[in-house]
């Protein structure tokens, strides 16, 4: 029998033949990732184990969900992990100033390639299989000992299969058609499964579009979500990753549990109302609720084309005087292409406000807290009930395009209304 891209990875982790379904493994892992939040609960299990890290070069830590530190308590965890970095002289700590939102920055600084195991101390860890990595989020335990040992368990998750085909319209990004196919199988739909997608339409979808898709696939109760490697891949990959990877592709005749096919060029912009990323609506469905804020950025829509989208929108247009528009560049690097893009420009005489890196409102952090009864349409990965503040406040999830516009309109609305 063939093997998916998930199966497969792991059975050349582990040295197999073959794997399937449901099997139980213990594998090495590849990289072990964990931020401000996450981190200190893992160092306090790993300094438990009495044993030295396993690979000073692969462990990442990122503070980026309260950084820089929004209160003395935000700043105890930080020194907590700053110091265990130092400590141990772990290669990758990125501190203040040269940090990013980690599922953006990771990538970005080659940390991830295809055929490789991830694993991270934050559920939104499965974003890397854009780039035909297998990774995913555990909990602080695990993290832990994986800081000593570098394994972890595994069960072999089945798999669904998402055949696209035909090419997305513009103003449609890939936050629609996750959000699309969300609110086609629901929030448990691929429950410890992995999303495998396929088809001609991959081709049509940009890496920024794929790490979107890919961090969301939690979203569905998914264990991942895994791309084929192809030229644009390879593209993005080059000049980043130096070291040498293999990519991987499933057998012709591998299992699945499930086939879905989506038309591309069928699809529209849409929103997910609160309380679910499930809760899937057209924009042009959504106009009679109006908003109180914008956010655009997190590590699902903070990239460079993300910001593109958003300065397409905003160029020449103000943000609604009910509205306050809250814009956050993923990394460094993404802030400083946009300054020389002139997208920062757009965005201050719109009337946004534009942020360091920083996770903040995705959360409820800091940096945006909706008080109750007030309503954010926002690019962030969910919409939980009091996710971004107060229980009585709503987020609604939609594409940068759409919280762009929605900006400029003071109400949910189309990049297309503005723009046309």
């Amino acid at each position: 029998m063939g093997m998916t891209m998930t199966e497969k990875i792991l059975a050349q982790h582990v040295g197999r033949h073959q794997v399937q379904a449901g099997d139980l493994l213990v594998s090495q892992v590849d990289l072990v990732l964990a931020n401000d939040i996450t981190g200190p609960p893992a160092i306090n299990e790993f300094e438990k184990i009495g044993r030295p890290v396993f690979d000073k070069d692969k462990i990442a830590l990122v503070p980026d969900h309260f950084s820089p530190c929004k209160d003395i308590k935000s700043a105890t965890l930080c020194k907590q992990m700053r110091d265990f970095a130092r400590k141990h002289q772990i290669t990758h700590y990125f501190e203040v100033g040269r940090m990013g939102i980690e599922h953006a920055l990771l990538p970005d600084k080659g940390l991830v390639a295809p055929g490789e195991i991830v694993i991270g101390a934050d559920s939104h860890t499965c974003t890397y299989g854009a780039v035909n990595a297998l990774s995913t989020g555990m909990g602080q335990t695990d993290i832990g000992c994986a800081f000593a040992s570098g394994s972890a368990w595994f069960k072999v998750p089945a798999a669904i299969k998402i055949t696209l085909t035909g090419k997305l319209s513009k103003y449609v990004k890939g936050k629609d058609l996750i959000l699309t196919l969300i609110g086609m199988i629901g929030v448990d739909g691929a429950r410890y499964q992995s999303l495998e997608f396929a088809g001609p339409g991959i081709a049509s979808l940009s890496m920024a579009d794929r790490f979107t898709i890919c961090n969301m696939a939690i979203e569905a109760g998914a264990k991942n979500g895994i791309f084929p490697v192809d030229e644009q891949t390879e593209a993005y990959l080059k000049g980043r990753v130096t070291r040498k990877w293999t990519a991987v592709t499933a057998d012709a005749d591998a299992h699945y549990a499930r086939e879905i096919e989506i038309d591309l060029s069928k699809l529209e912009p849409v929103v997910a109302y609160p309380h679910l990323p499930e809760n899937t609506h057209p924009v042009k469905e959504s106009h009679n609720i109006k908003i109180d804020q914008a956010v655009i950025g997190s590590c699902t829509n903070g990239r460079l084309e993300d910001l593109a989208c958003a300065a397409e929108v905003l160029k020449d247009h103000k943000v609604n005087e009910h509205v306050r528009c809250i814009i956050i560049p993923a990394t460094q690097e993404i802030y400083t292409a946009a300054m020389q893009k002139g997208y920062i420009d757009i965005f201050i005489k719109a009337g946004a406000a534009v942020s360091t890196p920083t996770c903040g409102p995705c959360l409820g952090g800091y940096m945006g807290i909706l008080a109750a009864g007030e309503r954010a349409v926002s690019t962030t990965n969910r919409n939980f009930r009091g996710r971004m503040g107060h229980v009585d406040s709503e987020v609604y999830l939609a594409s940068p395009y759409t919280a762009a516009a929605s900006a400029v309109k003071g109400y949910i609305a189309s990049a297309e209304e503005v723009l046309s």
